[in-house]
């Protein structure tokens, strides 16, 4: 994968698959410590410590369209090339955490990517999960959570085109405020 947003989508349809119906998604960019953490943590089914134990193995998946599970072990890798560090953890019934962390400046790590459009797809592509994402730049950060967003909608579906451009909107706005606040260039 080019780029981060992505990894972060894969990771959330692996949550989506083990039926989550809370995903919290947290991106965090640290300027004086040099790091990028991010933290994908679901309440599905969760696994058991001989599947945890076995999870970056790319020739183990869940998924029945192919043999291969290749979506972790490169994330796993390209937090790792990157003098970072990557975590799993888990519990059957209670859910998955996974954690990526990276030298934020290092050469190798991949740009974040289209944040916004990654997670407004994964808002409007499953209505029936609570998302809640966290982007913080030290100590600012930009929270959005869509359960506010449905109830003041009453009905009115996410996909509604209006709706649609709503999230993107906010999303994109809240995250560029705070990379222009911090100095950075905006992702997209």
């Amino acid at each position: 994968m080019r780029e981060l947003a992505l990894h972060i989508l894969d990771i959330a349809e692996n949550s989506i698959s083990a039926g989550a119906t809370r995903i919290l998604i947290s991106v965090e960019e640290n300027l004086q410590t040099d790091r990028l953490v991010i933290d994908i943590e679901d309440n599905g089914k969760g696994m058991d410590a001989e599947t945890l134990a076995r999870i970056t193995d790319p020739f183990i998946t869940s998924r029945t369209t192919r043999n291969v599970g290749l979506g972790i072990p490169f994330f796993k890798a390209a937090a790792e090339s990157c003098e970072g560090l990557f975590k799993i953890q888990s519990r059957p019934g209670k859910g998955t955490t996974v954690k990526a962390e990276f030298k934020r400046s290092h050469i190798d790590r991949m740009p974040l990517g289209d944040l916004a459009g990654t997670l407004q797809t994964l808002i409007i592509g499953t209505s029936d999960v609570h998302w809640i994402f966290e982007y913080r730049i030290n100590d600012e950060v930009f929270r959005f959570d869509d359960e506010p967003v449905k109830k003041i909608l009453d009905g009115v579906p996410l996909s509604d085109p209006s709706v649609m451009r709503y999230i993107r909107e906010a999303l994109r706005t809240g995250i560029d405020e705070l990379r222009q606040e911090a100095n950075l260039p905006n992702t997209n």
